[in-house]
């Protein structure tokens, strides 16, 4: 029996693999995905081996992360409940794929996850198995009572590495827990967990890794130009770029102006409140630019369909659903919306503040000339022709304002 585990070499996947080795009788593959987190990787493999790893896989899956999920959900707008821009939602699928991948490779029947039993990762891991590898089977110890009941809490987890031998740092554990990529970093439980306390509070500000506090930013602000290509930004500030390479970019610049941070209460797909902190400032830039360049380049109509649709786009990224057959649907009318969505966008970032200081393109659906308070040159807007088209859009208000006082549907309006 073989078993590809998701391996960070931490204390709770340390454990993990030791415990369904044992459990399973299994040959263990330990696979650790370089996605941008910049955790230490040097000695992960020697680690997993002594840990009772058959064999290891360390992939760095950042370009392919940035170009294949971060760029296409960034063309979609997408934006869980207004404010969460998904940023460890978008890497599960990721995980996940190769995961299966590693599995159909090494023949092997099973994946395991150290998701725990409340939270989305679990469903985001496993629909993606299902929709990739249906036949495979998924080992998840958090939902299995016997690994709860051994493993309490943490400090039996360090007994059980004393005890067999595993090398973990036996820290007391965080006042929260942190999860990092490419795209931002999550903070939640422990401290976070009461939704009233300040988590911009001066005594929290070493919990934020990738900005500075804005009221820490340069008290001078910064112009900064993207360049996009059909809805994907191509150049920074003129330096031309791959995917990743933008993300990088733009998290060095958003950080440096305390950009992206955002506090929120979000619905998890299992059914509870969830409040987490989020630093995402690269793609916060991204967004607010891409929207920026939309506008003038995107027809009304096609906004306001695509913009009908972040919603249940971002559920489904936000609940797992990214290899499901309505995401790729969604994803073919983003792709066909972004045609044109081509050209130059400046912004200025200030104290955590994204400010449009210019946008241009060669496909501009912006015309000065027609738009303009003086005499439209071009004649191609007849302000008389407003008049019937309000009457015409007045007409069903007046008939029923008729009814509700008093009137008749068929009075003269």
């Amino acid at each position: 029996m073989k078993i590809v585990l998701a391996y960070s070499g931490g204390l709770d996947t340390s454990v993990l693999l030791s415990w369904i080795k044992e459990k399973y009788q299994a040959e263990m593959i330990a696979f650790c995905a370089n996605i941008g987190q910049e955790e230490e990787l040097k000695g992960l493999e020697k680690k997993a081996l002594r840990t009772g790893a058959a064999k290891v896989y360390i992939d760095d899956l950042s370009e392919e992360f940035a170009r294949d999920f971060i760029f296409p959900m960034m063309r979609a707008g997408a934006v869980y409940e207004g404010q969460y821009f998904l940023g460890t939602s978008i890497a599960r699928p990721l995980i996940a794929k190769r995961m299966v991948e590693i599995a159909r490779k090494e023949k092997a029947g099973h994946i395991a996850h150290g998701a725990t039993g409340k939270g989305n990762d679990q469903v985001r891991f496993e629909l993606t198995a299902a929709a990739l590898a249906p036949d495979l089977e998924v080992i998840a110890p958090w939902r299995d009572a016997t690994f709860r009941g051994q493993f309490p809490g943490r400090a039996e987890m360090i007994q059980y590495c004393a005890e067999k031998g595993i090398a973990v740092e036996a820290s007391a554990k965080k006042p929260y827990s942190m999860d990092r990529n490419l795209l931002h970093i999550s903070y939640e439980a422990g401290i976070l967990e009461d939704p009233w306390l300040d988590a911009s509070a001066p005594e929290h500000k070493g919990m934020y890794k990738l900005s500075v506090a804005p009221e820490d930013a340069p008290d001078r602000a910064e112009y900064v130009g993207l360049d996009f290509e059909k809805g994907d930004c191509v150049a920074v500030n003129g330096k031309r770029l791959n995917p990743l390479g933008v993300m990088m970019a733009l998290n060095k610049l958003g950080g440096k102006h305390g950009v992206g941070r955002v506090d929120l209460v979000e619905n998890r797909f299992v059914g509870m409140k969830s409040r987490g902190v989020y630093e995402t400032p690269g793609g916060s830039i991204l967004h607010f630019a891409h929207r920026q360049m939309e506008s003038i380049t995107m027809d009304r109509e096609v906004m306001h369909l695509r913009d009908s649709l972040i919603p249940k786009y971002s559920a489904l990224v936000y609940n797992g659903f990214w290899f499901a057959p309505e995401r790729q649907a969604l994803q073919a009318l983003v792709e066909e919306s972004q045609k044109n969505v081509t050209g130059t966008v400046r912004l200025k970032l200030y104290k955590g503040n994204i400010i449009t200081a210019g946008r241009k393109s060669k496909v501009s659906l912006y015309n000065p000339q027609i738009a303009t308070m003086e005499a439209d040159p071009t004649r191609a807007y007849n302000q008389d022709d407003a008049t019937g088209f309000i009457r015409l859009n007045a007409l069903r208000l007046k008939v029923e304002a008729g009814v509700k006082n008093g009137g008749s549907r068929n009075t003269t309006v």
